[in-house]
């Protein structure tokens, strides 16, 4: 079978709080969702009608038989989801004080099994023949996960995608994330990323500069989140700037990936670069205005209707 999309790296079963704005220690419930960037950028995209599948690994438990069972419920090919026993399947607990301030405790200890991803273990034939393949800085934060995910951006032979995903607290050493994120970039075709992640990749936090910088990398499209200005999206010939679409947030951590399966779809499409992105703009919102994640990605329907709301 030949994907649109094929992801790669984190997975977590989210555990979110039922009641908004109030601390972890004083929450009496919560709600069990899927979870981890690419992952949900797969869900995501698998909402647009793309076929979509996952390359990570799980725990020998019942939460990795979650994970399995909600992929499926998704529409997303789980065949690339295999077990590591010895390890847990990653949980990641959030507090949700609105508008802008979303804590999160990963646990992913002793070792999150999605970073025992290894080279051998891919089926490059697929990852090769996928339309769009997705990577994360994340997935290069250790071994063997590094390897396999260098080797699938290098195999792959079309639109290769970098997430700058960068969380300090899942490196042993922040301070070699430049480096590994740079050779993730010469081994892709789109880099995205927010400012704080375009710092840690290219050294620029500008966002003008940071596109450039990016593009000079070997990309051939660039693309800044800039938060609450919108997002700026280059290629050597075109810039576009798109501001922000209004919502109520109600959590914005799932935000980031549904832009990246709109991001997605879009190129799958062969949108022009600003309808891409203010239709990417616009998912993220509607996931920010939603409390879960994977479960709240929305459907083209949903985008095109808010993209329609006077502003």
């Amino acid at each position: 079978m030949t994907f649109d999309l094929i992801t790669m790296g984190r997975v977590s079963v989210d555990v979110y709080p039922d009641q908004v704005g109030t601390p972890l220690e004083d929450v009496e419930s919560f709600g069990k969702y899927l979870g981890g960037s690419p992952t949900n950028v797969a869900v995501a995209a698998a909402r647009y009608g793309r076929s979509a599948a996952v390359i990570t690994r799980t725990g020998e438990d019942p939460f990795g038989r979650f994970v399995h069972k909600a992929l499926r419920g998704y529409g997303v090919d789980d065949r690339y989801v295999t077990a590591v026993p010895g390890l847990p399947t990653p949980l990641a607990f959030c507090e949700i004080f609105p508008p802008d301030d979303f804590p999160l405790y990963f646990y992913r200890y002793p070792k999150a099994p999605d970073l025992e991803i290894r080279p051998d273990e891919l089926d490059l034939d697929a990852i090769r023949s996928a339309r769009i393949a997705w990577a994360t800085v994340t997935g290069l934060s250790q071994e063997p996960s590094r390897e396999a995910t260098l080797t699938a951006l290098g195999e792959h032979p079309g639109q290769t995608v970098i997430d700058l995903d960068y969380r300090p607290m899942l490196w042993e050493d922040p301070s070699e994330a430049p480096h590994w994120a740079g050779l993730a970039l010469e081994r892709a075709t789109v880099a995205v990323g927010n400012l704080e992640e375009c710092e840690v990749a290219v050294g620029e936090r500008e966002p003008h500069a940071a596109a450039r910088a990016i593009l000079a990398r070997g990309p051939e499209l660039a693309i800044v989140k800039m938060g609450p200005e919108g997002v700026l999206a280059a290629t050597a010939d075109e810039v576009v700037e798109v501001p922000p679409v209004k919502v109520d947030v109600v959590n914005g951590l799932g935000a980031g990936d549904a832009f990246g399966g709109a991001v997605c779809h879009g190129l799958l499409a062969g949108w022009g670069l600003r309808r891409l992105i203010e239709f990417a703009g616009a998912a993220g919102a509607i996931v920010a205005s939603r409390i879960a994640c994977s479960d709240a990605m929305p459907t083209q329907d949903e985008v095109d209707e808010l993209l329609k709301e006077p502003r």
